[in-house]
């Protein structure tokens, strides 16, 4: 009884194992399944997700891409321009370097010509020097008959006489080569001038410090003054310049030192006059106007000019420097005229040179560029120039004509001595300027004197038309640290004391100087 019993339960038990495994097998089927669609649906996400990451990819590849390419394209435009302005200058150097050639090929030729001259009168010399051996071979027989000499005595004497006979003409000959050759120099070069002078004749000018405006009746005076002179004081406070109103009859009076502003100031008080409304708040309008016609105008004026001298290729901020000087005066001199003037005359003798006269007449016209540039640039005027034309693309020879017009640095071509030699003559001929030579000469030793002033200084000159003085000190007196000091000292007292066109630079040297002797 007990056997079946337990044959009954591990059947029942087999049983339920195996029930237990079927629905455990069936159960991992159907999370399978579960999990391998749950795979599939991850795995197209993912390719979803990789499509569009491959794509975005490409369009940001593409637009770096085009980035690039554009930066390459502009470096490739700048590349090239740089290439073509060095391609432009290599081209000049060129032309410049062939009319050296040129000129050098001259010299050659006219050097042959003298060697040639040289060696005929060296023949000459060499025949009259065997007519003198032949004369000695006489003499010397003749001695020795005469006065009983012997053959080397006579020969002796005899050759300290013909020796120092034959040195003195031969340096006669050498010396009237020398002579014949320079006065020849200074006839062509003076002819040269005159006919570069004579063909440059224009008129001169001298600018004043006060312009005169006419009115219709003395009634528009009273106008012009205003009540309690507040239209006056708008003007003059407005424009800076002061307005003299006296008894002369239907005209009043402009004056400053500045000619543009008294050029505005005039234009506005014309306008004023004609429109007849004259209250401060119509003159700021009118002088706002005016300023802007006057702008107008100068550019104009610059551009009139580079026409009138077929000069091509300057920059607009040059143009506008040269419309400035019209406005401008030198020494009394009109500086755009004196400008103008130089142009002609740097081409005229670059023509007589055989030189490129368009390259003198440009380097000519802008060379007191300096003149009407912003005061807060320091330096003196060629320096300033030079600096203006570089900056806008002007070549060397042109800046360094500019910069040495006055001798401040070294000239590197033939154009800068033109440059030079045309300022010369424009300043110097008759009427140019208005400063008289007692004056130039007083405005010289003022600057001397007032440095010679000051204590431990041992000497001063003046050069460059008073456009510089140095300063030599006594180096015992006068210590390194001391020096600069004086300087600024000497610069301030000219500032306070004197007038002067430009600036004035004071060079001050200390030199000590020990000296032995080894015995």
């Amino acid at each position: 009884m007990i056997l079946p019993e337990i044959v009954i339960s591990i059947g029942i038990a087999f049983f339920a194992v195996a029930l237990v495994i079927y629905f455990y097998i069936k159960f991992g089927k159907t999370k399978l399944s579960n999990a391998s669609f749950e795979a599939s649906k991850i795995i197209e996400e993912a390719k979803k997700e990789a499509e569009n990451y491959k794509k975005s990819s490409e369009i940001t590849a593409k637009e770096q891409w085009y980035q690039e390419k554009l930066r390459f394209e502009k470096e490739t435009a700048s590349k090239r321009k740089e290439i073509e302005k060095a391609e432009k200058r290599f081209i000049e150097k060129e032309i410049v370097s062939g009319r050296r050639e040129h000129l050098i090929v001259d010299k050659e030729k006219e050097l042959l010509t003298k060697e040639h001259n040289l060696q005929n009168k060296e023949r000459i010399i060499h025949a009259k020097s065997e007519r003198f051996d032949q004369m000695i071979k006489e003499q010397n027989t003749a001695l020795q008959k005469i006065a009983n000499l012997s053959k080397e005595e006579a020969k002796n004497a005899l050759k300290k006489n013909l020796e120092a006979e034959a040195r003195h003409e031969a340096a006669a000959l050498i010396n009237q080569i020398k002579d014949e050759a320079k006065a020849k120099a200074e006839i062509t070069a003076r002819e040269i001038i005159l006919q570069v002078i004579q063909r440059c004749a224009t008129s001169h000018t001298a600018e004043t410090t006060i312009s005169v405006v006419g009115i219709p009746s003395d009634e528009m005076k009273g106008r012009i003054i205003g009540r309690e002179g507040r239209n006056i004081r708008s003007f003059e406070n407005l424009t800076g310049v002061e307005v003299i109103i006296d008894d002369t009859p239907e005209s009043i009076s402009l004056s400053c030192f500045d000619p543009i502003r008294r050029e505005i100031a005039r234009m506005a008080m014309e306008k004023l006059i004609s429109d007849g409304r004259i209250h401060p708040t119509r003159i700021e309008e009118v002088i706002k106007a005016s300023r802007t016609e006057l702008d107008t105008l100068i550019k104009n004026t610059g551009e009139d000019v580079i026409m009138e001298m077929g000069i091509i290729g300057i920059a607009q901020e040059i143009i506008s420097y040269l419309g400035r000087m019209k406005y401008r005066t030198s020494y009394g001199q009109n500086l755009l005229q004196h400008s103008r003037e130089v142009a002609n005359l740097s081409a005229l003798l670059a023509q007589e040179l055989g030189l490129d006269a368009t390259v003198a007449k440009r380097a000519g016209l802008l060379h007191d560029l300096g003149k009407v540039a912003d005061k807060n640039i320091e330096g003196s005027h060629a320096h300033v120039g030079a600096e203006i034309a570089s900056k806008f693309g002007e070549t060397e020879i042109i800046v360094n004509s500019i910069e040495a017009h006055h001798e401040e640095i070294k000239p590197t071509s033939a154009y800068a001595g033109i440059v030079e030699i045309a300022d010369s003559i424009s300043g110097s001929r008759p009427g140019a300027r208005r400063e008289t030579i007692e004056a130039y000469v007083k405005r010289l030793n003022t600057l001397e004197e007032l440095a010679s002033s000051f204590d431990g200084v041992e000497r001063v000159f003046a050069i460059q038309a008073g456009r510089e003085i140095r300063v030599i000190v006594q180096p015992e007196k006068i210590s390194d640290i001391e020096a600069e000091n004086l300087a600024q000292e000497v610069a301030r007292r000219i500032e306070k004391e004197t007038q002067y066109p430009g600036q004035i630079k004071v060079t001050l040297i200390r030199e000590k100087r020990v000296v032995e002797i080894a015995k």
